[in-house]
């Protein structure tokens, strides 16, 4: 390739049944959803591909760089479990 990555496509072990986990996706997915909460990133909007490259390398550096130092006044939003609406048996 011209950048030097190499792409490789895993598929599912042979005979297996249900979920499986793969090596190194979870990493990709995570990435990806990382990516998505950016707003430029949720519809095509650049006209060239040279801008879109360009904006998910600042997305990533902005990632990175609020990782490396987190805003000391937001606090984070504990987890909540959402409520049934109505009455549940079962």
């Amino acid at each position: 390739t011209q950048v030097g990555y190499k792409i490789e496509v895993v598929s599912r072990p042979l005979g297996s049944v249900g979920f499986v986990k793969q090596p190194q996706r979870y990493v990709v997915e995570r990435t990806f959803a990382w990516l998505g909460r950016y707003r430029r990133h949720s519809r095509d909007y650049e006209r060239y591909t040279q801008s879109s490259e360009a904006m998910i390398k600042i997305s990533s550096i902005h990632r990175m760089l609020r990782l490396l130092k987190p805003d000391p006044l937001k606090q984070p939003v504990p987890f909540k479990y959402r409520e049934l609406q109505g009455n549940v048996t079962g």
